[in-house]
């Protein structure tokens, strides 16, 4: 893949149950850019993030990664480029140890044994987690098991990483350290956040969504100081 970066192209989005959540969204994410996604519950964060690697396929238009084309025929090296971290950390740990966990993506790829744990050790020291591979998620904090989950994504070495309200539930210090960690990472970062500080300190650039629609897309300061009161009082 010559060039990583994430493109949608005219993108609708419609649920069966509940109509379009998403119309024409448009933007590119260049490689090595940290973006956050702003806006109100319910204005299709969430379902966007979901479109970056084909867990929903958009109802028109294009997304492209990398020159690939997010199709179902191109779903494995997609999702090896695209890493996502899920609102819920618990969705993602579902193995009896967190070593077993943050191996299952590397194992589906199908790599050598000794390149999976590898990248597991690499992955859990990169969250701070080494010494943690024997245990259950459910005995871990609710930091921990966030830095677990994100530790899972990291394992596949993604391009693009996609998380989705990555502080919530998180304290202080745990909130300090996921942005230590996400500062570090290389490559690019789309995250769906209401932390507005967050976005301030690791995105120079937003793009905020409301009823579906991107309404600004620009510096974080200027969107959040300026397009985000406009947008609250057009809701009132």
């Amino acid at each position: 893949m010559s060039h990583h970066y994430l493109e949608f192209k005219n993108v609708s989005f419609s649920y069966p149950e509940s109509g379009e959540v998403l119309h024409d969204v448009s933007f590119r994410i260049n490689h090595g850019e940290n973006v956050a996604l702003l806006g109100l519950n319910g204005s299709g964060k969430s379902t966007l993030l979901l479109l970056t690697n084909g867990l929903l396929m958009p109802t028109t238009g294009r997304i492209i990664v990398g020159d690939i084309p997010v199709t179902k025929n191109t779903f494995p090296i997609i999702r090896q480029t695209v890493g996502m971290e899920f609102q819920n950390s618990d969705d993602m740990l579902f193995m009896p140890t967190i070593e077993e966990d943050v191996a299952f993506g590397p194992r589906n790829m199908k790599l050598p044994e000794d390149e999976v744990s590898r990248r597991v050790t690499a992955s859990l020291e990169a969250v701070g987690m080494s010494g943690f591979e024997k245990r259950p998620a459910f005995s871990l904090s609710g930091g921990q098991r966030r830095a677990a989950a994100i530790a899972s994504v990291m394992a596949m070495e993604p391009s693009i990483l996609v998380l989705d309200e990555p502080t919530s539930n998180l304290d202080i210090l745990a909130r300090k350290k996921l942005i230590d960690l996400l500062a570090g990472f290389r490559h690019s970062i789309l995250l769906a956040t209401h932390d507005l500080d967050m976005a301030r300190e690791l995105c120079p650039r937003s793009i905020l969504l409301s009823s579906g629609r991107v309404v600004a897309d620009g510096p974080t300061d200027e969107v959040i100081d300026v397009y985000i009161p406009t947008a609250l009082k057009s809701r009132r």
